[in-house]
């Protein structure tokens, strides 16, 4: 299953889809953002997610550009949307042993498919859209042709596969992440944790046939026979309590560098305002490293494709660029260029960040954004939630 999406890899893009959305921002969002209509009339949602998620569009710009249309509280659903996507990140930067043990849990699983087939064909059933069940069927290929999914239908949809279809929750967050365009290490594996009851620990989200037909508007209409709607919380071990947050390197702007322009972060003009004078730089792109099985190809496609986007537009300060897969493309690059560190902002936890920690002399730049809001995702977002007035006037919004 393949189409073009309808998110061109280009930061103009980003920004006309920004511009699209302000206006709705507001009052629209509030009331009709939960609403799942389908392909083509997800209009009520920003969509910017995808640009997010690599930072073509920063959260800053993306609240600047809110509140100068709306006030605070007018926009308050929409600006805890973007700050769920800061906690998410903050608290697993806090916990990065939460990402490893879903990674090593996700390879036992996999092998469970290699050796059980009836757990290889539901699984298969599911990952196809064949399972029988109209609604969940309808999101599975979906996701396959847009290579994108409402919100409200990835709650739906998780639910459904771990509680309904009984499939292990890891290989539905693989399955998310091979095939979102904004598949993100951090608010993917934490939300399908919250699902199933892992996250918030005895409090599942079990799908209800009434919530689905209200908010798809009739689209769907599940018999309550169809989906387990009293299914109990998986069980598991408690969250390890939360590291220091990361502090963020420093960087010698003497020294001959190498800078390397991540799929994490895509907006570096920050860095280079800071004094970064690159003598080349490496355009380094996760790809394969998503994921043991293969990533859709809109996927790994689309993230090279912005970060080679983003290079053009800031060629003139980059030197000269070249695609980097592996910690070994980056050491060759910065030996040829005799670099002798290599700058990059901070990675969060995840498939980039492993591939940087290969390497030796390297300088993550923390982004203040980050530095602020990472300490407050101590606890659960009710709590983080707390903060985002004084995180927001750290941003020098518009009055």
């Amino acid at each position: 299953m393949s189409a073009t999406p309808p998110f061109p890899p280009t930061h103009a893009a980003a920004l006309a889809a920004l511009h699209r959305f302000v206006p709705e921002a507001g009052a629209r969002y509030a009331t009709r953002r939960n609403f799942d209509l389908g392909p083509g009339r997800h209009h009520a949602v920003s969509q910017l997610s995808p640009y997010l998620r690599h930072r073509v569009l920063t959260e800053e710009e993306v609240l600047h550009a809110v509140l100068a249309r709306h006030s605070p509280e007018t926009a308050d659903k929409f600006i805890q949307e973007v700050f769920w996507r800061t906690y998410w990140k903050g608290w697993l930067e806090l916990r990065p042993s939460i990402w490893q043990s879903y990674r090593s849990q996700l390879l036992r699983q996999i092998d469970r498919v290699q050796s059980e087939g009836g757990l290889r064909q539901r699984w298969q059933a599911a990952c196809t859209g064949e399972t029988g069940l109209d609604c969940f069927d309808t999101w599975a290929q979906e996701l396959g042709r847009t290579v994108y999914l409402h919100n409200h239908a990835r709650m739906w949809f998780a639910s459904i596969w771990i509680f309904t279809l009984q499939l292990p929750w890891e290989l539905g967050a693989d399955f998310f992440l091979r095939h979102l365009l904004d598949g993100d290490p951090a608010s993917n594996t934490l939300s399908w944790r919250w699902v199933a009851g892992l996250q918030t620990r005895g409090k599942a989200y079990v799908a209800q046939p009434e919530n689905i037909a209200r908010f798809t508007e009739g689209r769907f209409t599940p018999a309550h026979d169809e989906l387990n709607t009293a299914a109990a919380p998986l069980d598991g071990p408690p969250p390890p309590p939360p590291l220091s947050p990361p502090a963020g390197g420093r960087m010698e702007a003497d020294l001959p560098t190498l800078f390397v322009l991540h799929e994490d972060d895509l907006s570096p003009g920050w860095l280079l305002d800071s004094g970064l004078r690159p003598a080349g730089t490496a355009l380094l792109s996760s790809g394969a490293r998503l994921s043991p099985l293969d990533p859709a190809p809109q996927v790994t496609r689309f993230r090279a494709d912005l970060v080679q986007e983003t290079a053009d537009r800031w060629q003139a300060q980059l030197g000269p660029t070249r695609p980097a897969r592996t910690a070994g493309d980056i050491a060759a690059m910065a030996a040829e260029l005799g670099a002798e560190q290599i700058v990059t902002a901070h990675a969060p936890t995840g498939p980039v960040a492993e591939i940087l920690q290969e390497l030796d002399n390297v300088v993550q730049l923390l982004r203040p954004y980050d530095a602020r809001a990472w300490p407050h995702a101590r606890a659960g977002f009710f709590k983080f939630r707390k903060s985002i007035p004084s995180l927001l006037a750290a941003l020098n919004l518009p009055a």
